[in-house]
């Protein structure tokens, strides 16, 4: 889904930019340019990631929804990507408490994807959050930018929440960025919510 975007909204942030976040300049391959819609301020605050599979079960949603408002209450700010699943539910608990969260797009700014995120695309912004991508305005959501998306999750983190990843997935591809730099990585148990 295609959205109408005033580009004097967008921030661009280069590296070497006094506003560039240093967590991403110690990763491989840091993105030469960041877009910014909202929030720039937060690329440098503390921030955890919350990441895991699309299809989660009700009991994944409960427990992303969970921790991201237990970060929220402690000013760290939730990061993910928008996707559906265990990032829509990190991004819902972090808002639903007022909290700061950052979503990391694997496309342009102007195109929501998926499409039914939208009214959440506009609450984080609106709750004075964050929406960013390395990529240029129309850029459409290409399976191959999703990998390189997870690099910047990971990347901005002090670390890394894992909830019901599945083999040969793009959580466990976040998990492998995450670990090259040297972030702490969790992984929530099967029961640790009702």
């Amino acid at each position: 889904m295609n959205i109408k975007i005033n580009s004097d909204k967008i921030k661009q942030i280069k590296i070497g930019d006094e506003e560039y976040p240093e967590k991403l300049t110690h990763i491989y391959s840091p993105p030469k340019v960041l877009y910014v819609l909202g929030n720039e301020k937060l690329l440098k605050n503390s921030c955890i990631s919350i990441v895991g599979c699309r299809d989660c079960t009700d009991y994944g949603k409960r427990v992303a929804y969970y921790f991201a408002q237990e970060f929220t209450e402690r000013n760290i700010v939730v990061v993910s990507g928008l996707a559906r699943g265990i990032d829509t539910y990190a991004h819902k608990g972090a808002v639903s408490k007022g909290g700061k969260t950052i979503a990391v797009l694997g496309c342009g700014l102007d195109v929501i994807y998926p499409p039914e995120n939208k009214e959440l695309y506009m609450q984080i912004l609106k709750n004075e959050g964050a929406i960013i991508t390395e990529y240029p305005l129309g850029t459409m959501p290409l399976k191959a930018n999703f990998p390189e998306r997870n690099r910047i999750i990971s990347g901005l983190s002090d670390g890394l929440l894992v909830i019901e990843a599945k083999q040969r997935s793009g959580t466990l591809i976040t998990v492998e960025h995450a670990l090259e730099q040297g972030k702490d990585v969790y992984a929530v148990p099967r029961k640790y919510i009702k």
